[in-house]
């Protein structure tokens, strides 16, 4: 047996839980932070004598100082007590979460071994090949029935264009004769040459000459 064992009474001890010794930190922690409050207080109360004191009253003023000196070495030693208990804590806290995260994790991993009892890989792949090739065949069936089955099969398309320029040209050929139907019915063209036409300034002259050889006559 270890000398650590017999300071702890040996192994046969059964270890406090995680929830447990967390607890008891806690206590101890909430502890010690009282009395590291209690001790600022008298720490204050000795500054406060040793400066009413002062150099009138050395004696009390010394006194004073060496109890604060000594409260803040108490002081020094529960802050470095708690933050040793405040690690150790964290560190149960941290385990405590890991362990709680492990055990969940073991049960999910029973349970989907559970779930995949009853699967074979080999049959998983065989399954999924199968659907693959019926897919395939249905993809084939569908391009199969989408497609007109004798449907303008034995028509050639160059037949048909020309067969629609043809339609064309008979349109083309049809409007030309109406036009030239409409032409007939115009007025023919004058073949005689016009005549030249008498200004009306001459024409006016004449019938002057002439009233003049008629008063001259008579």
């Amino acid at each position: 047996m270890s000398f650590i064992s017999k300071i702890f009474g040996g192994s046969k001890e059964k270890p406090p839980s995680t929830q447990d010794a967390i607890q008891k930190l806690r206590e101890t922690e909430e502890m010690l932070m009282k009395k590291s409050e209690f001790l600022e207080k008298k720490i204050d109360q000795e500054v406060s004598t040793a400066k009413k004191a002062g150099t009138k009253n050395k004696r009390v003023a010394l006194a004073a100082l060496k109890r604060k000196k000594r409260l803040e070495k108490n002081l020094q030693q529960i802050d470095g007590t708690l933050s040793t208990i405040e690690f150790q804590r964290e560190a149960l806290e941290n385990a405590s979460t890991n362990t709680e995260v492990l055990k969940v994790m073991g049960h999910a991993a029973k349970a989907l071994k559970g779930a995949h009892q009853n699967l074979d890989v080999d049959k998983v792949h065989d399954l999924m090949d199968d659907v693959a090739e019926q897919h395939e065949i249905s993809n084939e069936i569908s391009e199969a029935i989408s497609n007109p089955v004798g449907y303008n099969q034995d028509v050639d398309e160059d037949d048909l264009l020309a067969e629609l320029e043809e339609m064309e040209q008979e349109d083309l050929d049809k409007q030309l004769l109406e036009v030239g139907g409409e032409t007939e019915n115009l007025p023919s063209v004058p073949t005689a040459e016009p005549s030249e036409r008498v200004p009306a300034r001459a024409s006016k002259e004449e019938d002057d000459d002439m009233k003049e050889l008629e008063m001259w006559a008579s």
